[in-house]
C-alpha cells in the first residue's frame, strides 16, 4: 500500500441527483473510499460542430490505482452521456488519508 497510489477521478453530470446517485452506488459498491459532489458549474464545449451551454455537477472520487479501471468502467455504464468526461489526478496525499482510502475501497473500513 502507498499512498501515491491514490487518485482522485473527476467526471460531470447534468444534474445534482444523478451525480449524488453515481456518487452513492459507486462508493456503496468500494470503487470509491468517497465522492464529493460540487456546482453547478457551467461547462461551455464544441459538441456536434456547435459549441454548447450546459449546467454540469462535478463528482470527484477518491480510489486507488488498483480500482481505477473497474471504477471507470462503471462511470461508463452509469453515466447518461454518451462520451463521458473521465479525468484521473494522481493524489498526493499525507499516508494516513491514503491509507484510509486503500482501506476503505478494500472493504477493511
Amino acid at each position: 500500500m502507498n499512498s501515491r497510489d491514490c487518485l482522485q477521478v473527476t467526471t460531470t453530470l447534468d444534474s445534482r441527483a444523478r451525480a449524488e446517485r453515481l456518487a452513492r452506488e459507486l462508493v456503496e459498491a468500494r470503487l470509491a473510499a468517497c465522492a464529493q459532489v460540487s456546482g453547478p458549474v457551467t461547462s461551455i464545449y464544441h459538441w456536434q460542430g456547435a459549441v454548447e451551454r450546459a449546467e454540469e455537477w462535478y463528482c470527484h472520487f477518491k480510489t486507488t490505482q488498483e480500482r481505477l479501471d473497474a471504477l471507470t468502467q462503471a462511470i461508463r455504464e452509469r453515466h447518461s452521456y454518451e462520451t463521458p468526461e473521465i479525468v484521473t489526478t494522481p493524489l498526493s496525499a499525507t499516508d494516513e488519508y491514503g491509507a484510509w482510502v486503500h482501506r476503505t475501497v478494500n472493504g477493511q473500513e
